[in-house]
C-alpha cells in the first residue's frame, strides 16, 4: 500500500487550519472525491455533507462544496447531524458520497474529514489512496462546463430521518415511559437529536452537554469524561446516564448509581439479550485487541466466540461483513449494529440498553456487570529512532512475558499508528504478574529505542 499523506485510520484530521485541516485541503478532497465518484454515467451526481459543532466546520464546509460543485455533483448540507446519521442518509438519499466533518472526540481546535461511499460504509484503503493521488493534481483539471456546476441545498429535516430509523430500531412492545435518562451529548452533533429522540420513546430526559458553542465540544463531557455523565445521574437520580462523543459514533453508560459502564460491558449485555432473542448472528462478536479477556470468557461460556481485529472500527467493521456478523464493537464505546447502522452508532446501541433495561425490570448496575474485567494494563513508551519491535531484546522480553502469562492472560505489544510510541497492553488473573510483564517489556523498549 503506498504511503498516505493525507488520510489517516478514520479519514483526515488534524488542528483546524494546519496542513492537512485547510480550506484547500478540503477544497482539493472536494475536487479529487466529486471527479472519482462523477465518472461513469451521465445523470446528476449527489454528495451529502453533515457536520458536528466546531467552529471550524464553517471553514471546511464551504471548501468542500465548492470542491463538489466545480466539479459537477449537487450537494445537500445537513447541518449538524451524528456521524452515523451521514452514513444512514447517504444510502437513503441515494447519494453517490457522504462526507461528515469532524474530530470524533478529539477537542475543538481539531477537526476532520471522514468519506462514506454510496453504500454507507467508510472508503477503503485502496479509493482514499486513489483520492490522494488526484488531490495533487492541478486545480484547474477537470472542471465542470459552466452550464454543468453543482447546485447546493440544505436539508434541515436529516437529523429527523435519523431520529425515525433510530427508533425504528427499538422494540416496538416496549416504551421507555417512566425511565429518567440522563445523558450528555458532548455540546457535540447529537445536541438535538439525542434528547428528542429519548423523550419521543416515552423518557423523560435530564440533557447535559447540549449548548455547543463552536469551541466546547468534548470540553469536559461526552464519553471522554464520564464523570459529567455520573454527576448528573446523581443530580436527576435518573435511572441511567448516556454519554455519547462529539459526533456521537460511540458510546460510554454509566449505572444509577453513577458507576461508569466501558464498551466491553455493554457489547457482553447486547450480545447475551440478542442471542437470547436469537437475533445474534455469526456466533458471536467482533472486537479489537484491546477487548478484556473477561469478555471473551463471558461470552465463551454462553458458547459465543469473540473474534479479534486491530484496533480501528473500520477492521471490525471488515470482519463483521465478512463473517457475517451483527455485533461488534471496541472498548472505547465504539458499537456497530449491522442490522441498523453501517458504522459505530452511539444512539442505536444506547436504545439496545434502554430496551434490555425496561424489559427485565432490573437496575442498570445489576446489568451493567456482565463479568468482571481481569487486570489489565496499559503503557505507552515513547522512542526516538529506529524500529523497537525488531530489536532482539525485545522480542526476548515479550517471549519471556508471553510464557509467564502462560494461557491465564494476553500481552499485546504494537507500534502506534500516529505518534512513536509503542503500546505495551498486558491482561491477566494475577494483577502482579501483569504489571511486572508490562515493565519488563517496556523497560526493552526503552533500551531499544
Amino acid at each position: 500500500m503506498g504511503e498516505r499523506k493525507y488520510f489517516g485510520t478514520d479519514g483526515i484530521r488534524g488542528r483546524a487550519n494546519i496542513t492537512p485541516m485547510t480550506a484547500e485541503v478540503a477544497l482539493r478532497v472536494g475536487l479529487a472525491a466529486g471527479k472519482l465518484f462523477m465518472s461513469g454515467d451521465d445523470r446528476r451526481h449527489l454528495v451529502v455533507i453533515g457536520k458536528d459543532t466546531r467552529l471550524s466546520g464553517y471553514m471546511i464546509e464551504p471548501a468542500l462544496v465548492a470542491g463538489f460543485a466545480s466539479v459537477g455533483m449537487d450537494v445537500r448540507t445537513f447541518g449538524p447531524i451524528p456521524t452515523p446519521g451521514v452514513a444512514m442518509m447517504t444510502r437513503s438519499m441515494r447519494a453517490d458520497l457522504g462526507v461528515m466533518i469532524s474530530a470524533s472526540h478529539n477537542d475543538y481546535a481539531d477537526n476532520g474529514i471522514k468519506l462514506f461511499g454510496p453504500d454507507g460504509y467508510k472508503l477503503s484503503d485502496e479509493i482514499e489512496l486513489k483520492i490522494e493521488a488526484m488531490m495533487d493534481a492541478g486545480l484547474d483539471e477537470g472542471l465542470a462546463p459552466s452550464s454543468q456546476l453543482g447546485r447546493v441545498k440544505r436539508i434541515d429535516e436529516a437529523p429527523w430521518r435519523y431520529s425515525e430509523i433510530a427508533k425504528a430500531a427499538f422494540p416496538k412492545h416496549l416504551s421507555l415511559a417512566g425511565l429518567r435518562v440522563a445523558v450528555d451529548c458532548a455540546n457535540g452533533a447529537a445536541y438535538r437529536v439525542a434528547p428528542t429522540t429519548l423523550f419521543e420513546l416515552g423518557a423523560e430526559v435530564c440533557a447535559v452537554g447540549v449548548s455547543p458553542s463552536g469551541t466546547n465540544i468534548n470540553a469536559d463531557c461526552g464519553s471522554t469524561h464520564p464523570e459529567t455523565v455520573a454527576a448528573a445521574v446523581k443530580q436527576y437520580r435518573a435511572d441511567i446516564g448516556i454519554a455519547l462523543d462529539g459526533d456521537a459514533d460511540r458510546l460510554i453508560i454509566c449505572d444509577e448509581k453513577g458507576q461508569v459502564v466501558d464498551g466491553d460491558q455493554i457489547m457482553a449485555l447486547i450480545a447475551r439479550d440478542w442471542a437470547r432473542r436469537g437475533v445474534l448472528r455469526g456466533g458471536g462478536v467482533v472486537a479489537t485487541v484491546m477487548s478484556n479477556l473477561g469478555l471473551e470468557r463471558v461470552l465463551k461460556a454462553d458458547g459465543l466466540t469473540l473474534e479479534r481485529t486491530k484496533v480501528g472500527d473500520r477492521y471490525v467493521m471488515e470482519r463483521m461483513r465478512e463473517g457475517g456478523f451483527n455485533l461488534g464493537g471496541e472498548q472505547s464505546g465504539h458499537l456497530i449494529l449491522h442490522d441498523h447502522a453501517t458504522t459505530g452508532d452511539g444512539l442505536m446501541a444506547a436504545l439496545q440498553v434502554l430496551a434490555v433495561l425496561v424489559e427485565s425490570g432490573k437496575p442498570m448496575s445489576e446489568l451493567a456487570r456482565q463479568f468482571d474485567p481481569v487486570p489489565q494494563l496499559l503503557q505507552n513508551v515513547r522512542f526516538t529512532s529506529g524500529k523497537p519491535l525488531d530489536d532482539a531484546r525485545v522480542k526476548a522480553a515479550i517471549q519471556e512475558g508471553e510464557a509467564a502469562l502462560n494461557g491465564q492472560g494476553r500481552l499485546l505489544v504494537r507500534p502506534s499508528g500516529t505518534e512513536k510510541l509503542i503500546r505495551v497492553m498486558a491482561e491477566g488473573d494475577d494483577a502482579a504478574l501483569v504489571k511486572r510483564v508490562v515493565a519488563d517489556v517496556a523497560a526493552a523498549v526503552k533500551a531499544a529505542g
